[in-house]
């Protein structure tokens, strides 16, 4: 609908994440910056995924307005109300294998309705190949948004590499303990010093059809492939992983961190938001406003990770014992097999009158917030760069996928966090949290974090990098003209 340098009509934009919460956030708040720059915006949800939204946000949220709508595609799992993170090997399966036909049909339907525009252009979670494939039959323009970590990014990349090299599989599991994950790959473009350990943990594998190693494997290939990337992260925080990958694919646009940009566009920071699966506890807020600056140390191990119950003590007894107050996030479905945690009543008469736990908050409020000084987080992608954007240093207990790479760069690279050990013991806990929060390294987290966050910002800045290449993936990728907005 592109006439010389005008719309006939708004340009519609259908926007497909992978149905997990950490695609759909970033996912969400890229589709409202462009509803803001003048896209009608169809949102697909999965119908498990929209189901939680309502039972979160109300049903008057997925209403959506009228250029900005939601609809719903099945993901091919047995129907579930559970109001918990869906198995993500059996979901990732499903989703490669049924929901490529709803999909189309939804894409047709909505090029053929009289009620929307139709469809221009479509954005693709790096991992939701099924869409792009459906996109490319209908001859509909379309990119791919990786949602996670560049280094993560180019971490799956590698592999086919591995199994070429014959790094893998291993023949049997005592590689996990034997010291092979220690070895250093010096030959991977753009990252230096890493180790087996540090690569996207699905490649720890003995039989080469494991579903997650095939499928991020494969999904990652293809997002490479795809006529244009954009991903979530900003030129100077990942600059030789980035330039590696440019090599391969010249189409790449770095636009992040979003919710930073978000603030050039928008009256209210909290309109950016507004996509958890899970409700959230406000009320932590307000406890927050009682502390010291940089004293309260926030835990949050994300919308997926679980753990089993003795670690799940080991951490509730570390934070006990560093006698500091915390604000502690506690999904009812953390510990594996368990459809509720439960804390020993003397660790919680213990922690009374400084700890408080919940099972969801804001968290990019929680962050922002003054009392908080250090950050104990699964480094999943979006956590890590809302600790950027706070100046937040972070403790890193990985849990799986890219979250081992992350720990390492965070670790090493960028200078801003410190790593648990997967064996938790409470004596590590208590002596990383203070340490953090006393000690002269974490007085050095703190001081590079604080320099990344203002790179960060100089990075969604007008006329900063992520500002310009989020305009120039406009104008390149959709040929949309961003001086008529």
């Amino acid at each position: 609908m592109y006439m010389g340098s005008h719309y006939a009509q708004k340009p519609h934009a259908v926007c497909v994440p992978f149905p997990a919460q950490g695609h759909v956030n970033p996912l969400m708040q890229l589709s409202k910056l462009l509803h803001i720059k003048g896209f009608h915006i169809t949102f697909v949800n999965t119908e498990f995924n929209h189901r939680r939204l309502i039972r979160s946000l109300g049903p008057e949220f997925v209403k959506g307005q009228p250029d900005f709508l939601f609809e719903t595609i099945p993901d091919g799992l047995p129907p579930s109300d559970a109001d918990a993170t869906q198995d993500v090997s059996p979901l990732c399966d499903s989703t490669r294998k049924n929901c490529f036909a709803p999909f189309k049909e939804l894409l047709k339907n909505l090029n053929s309705s009289s009620e929307v525009p139709p469809v221009s252009c479509m954005i693709a979670d790096g991992i939701a190949g099924f869409a792009i494939k459906a996109a490319i039959e209908l001859g509909i323009r379309n990119v791919q948004f990786w949602t996670a970590s560049t280094c993560g990014f180019q971490g799956y990349l590698q592999y086919d590499e591995l199994v070429k090299r014959g790094i893998i599989p291993f023949k049997d599991e005592s590689f996990i303990g034997d010291g092979t994950l220690d070895t250093t790959l010096d030959w991977i473009p753009g990252m230096k010093n890493i180790r087996l350990k540090d690569m996207p943990n699905f490649m720890r594998i003995t039989d080469l059809n494991d579903i997650m190693f095939d499928f991020m494997g494969s999904e990652a290939q293809h997002c490479l492939r795809s006529s244009s990337i954009i991903i979530n992260t900003f030129q100077e925080f990942e600059n030789e992983v980035l330039d590696a990958i440019k090599v391969k694919n010249p189409n790449l646009y770095t636009i992040g961190p979003l919710h930073l940009l978000g603030r050039h566009f928008l009256d209210k920071e909290s309109e950016l938001s507004g996509s958890s699966l899970w409700k959230n506890d406000t009320k932590c807020i307000q406890w927050l406003d009682k502390w010291d600056s940089k004293s309260v140390i926030y835990v949050n191990y994300g919308s997926v990770t679980v753990m089993s119950e003795h670690h799940l003590k080991e951490f509730a007894w570390g934070l006990a014992n560093s006698k500091h107050p915390f604000l502690w996030i506690v999904r009812p479905d953390v510990v594996m097999g368990k459809g509720n945690a439960n804390l020993p009543q003397e660790f919680l008469d213990d922690i009374k009158d400084r700890g408080f736990i919940a099972s969801w908050c804001p968290q990019s409020q929680v962050l922002a917030h003054p009392s908080i000084g250090v950050f104990l987080t699964h480094c999943g992608w979006n956590s890590t760069l809302e600790s950027i954007g706070a100046g937040v240093p972070i403790i890193c207990w990985p849990f799986f996928a890219e979250q081992q790479t992350n720990c390492r760069y965070a670790c090493t690279r960028w200078g801003i966090g410190m790593e648990v050990n997967h064996d938790v013991k409470r004596a590590e806990i208590e002596a990383l949290v203070n340490e953090a929060i006393k000690g002269e390294r974490g007085k050095k987290m703190r001081q590079t974090v604080s320099e990344w966050k203002e790179k960060a910002l100089a990075a969604t800045d007008i006329g900063g990098s992520s500002y310009n290449d989020f305009n120039r993936f406009l104008e390149e990728a959709f040929r949309y003209d961003v001086n008529l907005t």
